[in-house]
């Protein structure tokens, strides 16, 4: 039965009974929505207006009203809604397997849009629905490892046979003609729309029709065109008749779209179902169908003596009476006149081809300072005109410390009416070295610019101390002069330079001195080398200095970046030496000096 349906309705049926059946049977089977097609639409789908006698030109139409794949989906659907649309490779009817490079691309299409263009609400089902009539899925997913058909996809040559007539807009660079244009790659592009909507979304350098990856993104751009929000069915229908207008189209369309929703399950590549008939295919094995009237109309009746009324026979002398055959009033029917579609206004992020770099020179600065130059780009079309309004995204990277204004790392500016775009000020952090600043248009990720950036240290050219007494101290002792020097670049502060102070045995040597005086660091430790920055009066302030517990002559030098430096002599002394006193003899007890006693005269 489902098989009996979708054929009558492949092939274009004209009766408005069997068309008005099928889509009963359709949606007592849970099939998707379906918008039948006019009754009086003989021969051929496209919604032309009275008067036409050609099919539409293809201005206006990503395929220009190419031919497309007429197969319905299956009265079973996949799954039942609500279910996961993940299912397992051998789940699920073979119609509702896509290809695993093909269904990549479409979630991938679908996860850029909407980070970019969110109120589209572009679902990935959508673009399986145009891709499964457009191209049988890149006929069954038949590409390379990189999404790339491993033949090239051409519709028929566009020269006003059966189809548009559009002459060759890119000297046969996509089609291989060069006459006439012909629709090419899985989502079938006439290279004059690809030159507009053409994307590099598998970024390898080159937008091509003939990748699914690209030919996905430029589809999903396309249909999101106009500001429209395809989760309504007003701006649904439009986007697809903006591809391809017809009503036909619309219809199958939307039943893929519907029936993919329901459920899908991923194939391996080369394994997809590829439909065969065609909307050319009018049963003369895909020849042309010839141009056709939007009214049919009935031969001229011939003389026939089946069902024709006779004359009755008559009396001599009268007229003879002929019955006419009863006739119904038919009220003639106008064809359904689809609205002109309004060309899609191209965002600016489609039109940009190329972002030129405007600043000049190198971006140089010292450790923390302002950059003199911001990183600046001008967004231009291929024509080499400015477009306005871009939005530009510049973003730091590699090891660096350097942020933009607010220590942000990356910021979003949008270009004026002359096309530029000037990141705001980039200030330099302590780490020196180079890194790069990269600047790319948000939504079309193959237009950037790069600059190289590059920190280096503050230097000074004279250094000097300030005035103070020379340093002396005894050896167990501090130091009690202050030690100030003051670093100066071409007569100016020179602030944040780093200087070494360094404790050597004399002017001569390199290496810190052993023993002698020293320094104490934040841990207590013992240090003989320190390294401090000036101030923002290029001033710095040594700690504490002591002398040690060894006797002699140093040097303390102070070496600034840039290679300047000064000399402070160090004198450590030995304490003086305490006299020691002279032992005395105590007087005797009698007071004569004697140690003993005289002995008495009478002894």
């Amino acid at each position: 039965m489902s098989a009996h349906l979708g054929r009558r309705l492949r092939k274009g049926a004209t009766s408005g009974a069997v068309m008005a059946a099928a889509v009963a049977a359709l949606a007592a089977s849970q099939a998707p929505e379906m918008i039948p097609p006019p009754a009086d639409n003989a021969g051929g789908d496209r919604a032309i207006g009275a008067g036409d006698t050609a099919p539409p030109s293809g201005d206006g139409s990503v395929t220009g009203d190419s031919p497309y794949y007429t197969v319905l989906p299956p009265l079973n659907t996949p799954n039942k809604p609500g279910t996961s649309t993940n299912l397992p490779v051998i789940t699920g009817p073979a119609e509702a397997g896509i290809p695993a490079s093909v269904l990549s691309a479409y979630k991938r299409a679908e996860q850029s849009i909407r980070s970019t263009d969110p109120g589209c609400n572009l679902p990935w089902q959508l673009l399986a629905g145009i891709g499964k009539v457009e191209s049988g899925q890149a006929r069954g997913g038949k590409v390379d490892a990189n999404g790339t058909t491993l033949k090239p996809i051409l519709g028929p040559v566009l020269n006003g046979v059966g189809f548009a007539n559009i002459s060759d807009t890119d000297r046969g660079a996509y089609d291989g003609d060069s006459t006439h244009d012909r629709a090419v790659g899985p989502m079938q592009f006439i290279p004059s729309t690809w030159a507009t909507w053409g994307q590099d979304a598998n970024s390898d350098g080159k937008r091509d029709p003939n990748n699914i990856y690209d030919a996905a993104q430029a589809a999903g751009l396309y249909l999101c065109a106009n500001d429209r929000n395809l989760a309504l069915k007003a701006d649904l229908d439009r986007a697809i008749l903006s591809y391809n207008r017809s009503r036909e189209y619309l219809n199958t369309v939307t039943s893929w779209f519907e029936y993919y929703k329901r459920g899908t399950h991923q194939v391996p590549d080369g394994t997809g179902v590829f439909p065969v008939d065609r909307s050319d295919d009018r049963g003369r094995g895909n020849r042309p169908t010839p141009p056709f009237s939007p009214f049919p109309t009935s031969p001229d009746p011939k003389p026939s003596d089946s069902g024709a009324p006779k004359p009755k026979p008559t009396r001599p002398g009268e007229p003879s009476k002929v019955t006419p055959p009863p006739t119904k009033p038919t009220t003639p029917t106008k064809p359904p006149v689809t609205p002109p579609t309004k060309p899609p206004t191209v965002p600016p992020a489609v039109r940009v081809d190329r972002l030129t770099t405007v600043s000049t020179g190198q971006l140089t600065a010292t450790t923390e300072s302002v950059f003199a130059k911001a990183p600046t780009v001008a967004a231009l079309d291929a024509s080499g005109a400015p477009v306005a309004g871009v939005t530009v995204r510049f973003e730091i990277t590699g090891t660096t410390d350097a942020r933009f204004s607010g220590g942000a790392t990356t910021v979003t500016v949008t270009s004026g009416s002359a096309g530029i775009a000037a990141a705001p000020a980039l200030r330099a952090g302590e780490k020196t070295g180079a890194f790069t600043v990269r600047a790319v248009v948000v939504g079309n990720s193959a237009k950037a610019a790069e600059f190289t950036a590059t920190v280096t240290e503050r230097q000074a050219d004279a250094l000097a101390r300030v005035a103070g007494d020379p340093l002396s101290a005894t050896t167990g002792t501090a130091f009690t002069q202050p030690v100030q020097a003051k670093a100066t670049l071409k007569g100016a502060v020179a602030a944040g330079v780093l200087v070494e102070a360094k404790v050597v045995v004399s002017a001569t040597a390199t290496e810190e001195s052993t023993e002698g005086p020293y320094f104490k660091n934040a841990a207590g430790d013992t240090v003989r080398t320190l390294v401090l920055k000036t101030d923002a009066n290029g001033l710095i302030s040594l700690p504490e200095l002591l002398a040690g517990d060894k006797a002699g002559e140093y040097v303390l030098i102070l070496t600034a970046r840039g290679g300047v430096s000064t000399e402070i002599k160090l004198t450590v002394t030995a304490p003086a030496a305490t006299p020691t006193p002279t032992p005395t003899s105590d007087p005797s007890p009698s007071g004569t000096g004697s140690p003993e006693a005289s002995p008495s005269p009478s002894a």
